[in-house]
């Protein structure tokens, strides 16, 4: 399936069925702030679209912002971890092996703003993919690296959520939505 029509899919799933809303958050939010996984799924893209649907749904922004930072969270730790666990091995894994330059951009981009680069890192596309595993490569300290973590993902997933929810309470966005967000 095409990104675009798995991005509409996923959209449409959630207006249909609401119930289902904080779970996909919390999956799309893992997703987007996994390694590897970051760089194929167009989870942002779709986090956007349900924060019109909160708005023009109704559906409760907080339940959804909980979800999705946790899931931010937890994604990072995880990539966190896989670096620590296979340290410099883990650069000879897809999409590193393919990519060298995400390694040489992440490590520069590390090596310039330390831990810093951990909640940097959330708010910007390839980096988000990447950040956490030279993080745990390079042995950053667990706490430090969990407080960047935790501040950047409640911070990243309000900014993707929030937009969607302000504009979808307009007119405008509820004929976007009806329209099937084409």
């Amino acid at each position: 399936m095409e990104s675009a029509n798995f991005l509409t899919a996923t959209i449409e799933f959630v207006r249909t069925h609401q119930e289902w809303a904080v779970p996909i958050v919390f999956l799309l939010a893992f997703f987007e702030s996994l390694a590897f996984l970051s760089l194929v799924m167009p989870a942002t893209a779709i986090l956007i679209g349900v924060g019109a649907l909160i708005g023009a749904a109704g559906i409760d922004f907080w339940s959804l912002w909980f979800a999705g930072g946790i899931g931010g969270v937890l994604g990072y730790s995880a990539s966190y971890q896989i670096g620590v666990h296979f340290g410099e091995r883990a650069y000879a894994v897809w999409p590193f092996r393919n990519h060298p330059e995400l390694i040489r951009k992440s490590q520069s981009f590390f090596d310039r703003f330390g831990v810093m680069a951990v909640f940097i890192g959330h708010f910007i596309g390839p980096v988000r993919a990447v950040i956490p595993v030279v993080a745990g490569v390079h042995a950053v300290k667990r706490i430090p690296f969990e407080i960047a973590n935790v501040l950047a993902a409640f911070i990243w997933i309000s900014s993707v959520l929030a937009p969607g929810f302000l504009a979808g309470s307009s007119d405008l966005a509820s004929t976007w939505l009806m329209m099937g967000a084409r």
